[in-house]
């Protein structure tokens, strides 16, 4: 079936809101195409300005983080109600930054996947393997393992309108990237998990997007895989090379 792409950009810890406005406005006519979703997961203090910024144009906005709590006293989180009120309709869960430098477990990601659908926002969550697992020849297990997981109670309707995020962590922000039929090897696997979890209808739904340096040169590529649904892109979505990963 064909799935409609999604190309997301994740900013990280990156755009004062003064600058995040000016981005806006210089990708605004490089990133149009009606045939594709395209978000941008900004930093919180982002995310109003980027809501207003966006107005009028085909982009969505997402949030990098959010916590399993509405309120309370948890300083400096931010709640989904906060995030659905401002405007954001996706939200990055589990990337491996959250996992690795902040100790986010699977336990966790999983509370966070099953909150944001209870939010009525859309999760993005990330999955990915590190050099260390790759050389082992363990990947194909751990990033199974993490899914089951992660996916745990969820629905199958749930699972159709979610974004699942390929990411090898030896991939992101080093400038390597999996080779196409690395990165389709997986996506493929995914999809393949997400049928035996639930059922074929669901895997054929759910959009699977490729994350590790994906750039302008080598997206079209990596999108032309019958698994890979779109990107989830780092540094190249801070550039106007992002309108290129879009429209490739």
């Amino acid at each position: 079936m064909a799935r409609r792409r999604i190309i997301a950009g994740n900013w990280k810890m990156n755009k004062t809101p003064s600058e995040a406005v000016a981005l806006c406005a210089e990708l605004k006519d490089l990133v149009k195409n009606d045939d594709v979703d395209v978000v941008y997961c900004v930093p919180a203090i982002d995310i109003v300005p980027v809501v207003e910024a966006v107005k009028g144009t085909n982009v969505h906005v997402g949030a990098e983080n959010f916590y399993i709590v509405d309120s309370g006293a948890f300083t400096g989180e931010i709640s989904a109600p906060m995030l659905k009120d401002a405007g954001v309709e996706y939200v990055i869960i589990g990337h491996s930054e959250r996992r690795d430098i902040f100790g986010e477990n699977d336990i966790l990601i999983n509370q966070k996947v099953k909150k944001a659908f209870a939010s009525g926002l859309t999760p993005i969550l990330c999955c990915g393997e590190s050099l260390a697992l790759r050389k082992a020849d363990t990947y194909k297990e751990w990033i199974e393992r993490q899914i089951t997981w992660d996916l745990d109670g969820v629905t199958a309707d749930q699972v159709k309108k979610l974004v699942i995020a390929y990411e090898p962590i030896w991939a992101i922000g080093t400038g390597e990237t999996a080779t196409a039929d690395q990165a389709q090897e997986v996506c493929g696997l995914i999809r393949s998990l997400i049928a035996k979890l639930y059922d074929q209808a669901t895997a054929d739904e759910v959009r699977i997007q490729y994350g590790g340096s994906m750039n302008a040169g080598n997206a079209a590529e990596l999108l032309s895989k019958p698994d890979i649904d779109g990107g989830l892109i780092g540094g190249a979505s801070l550039k106007p090379d992002f309108g290129k990963i879009v429209n490739a």
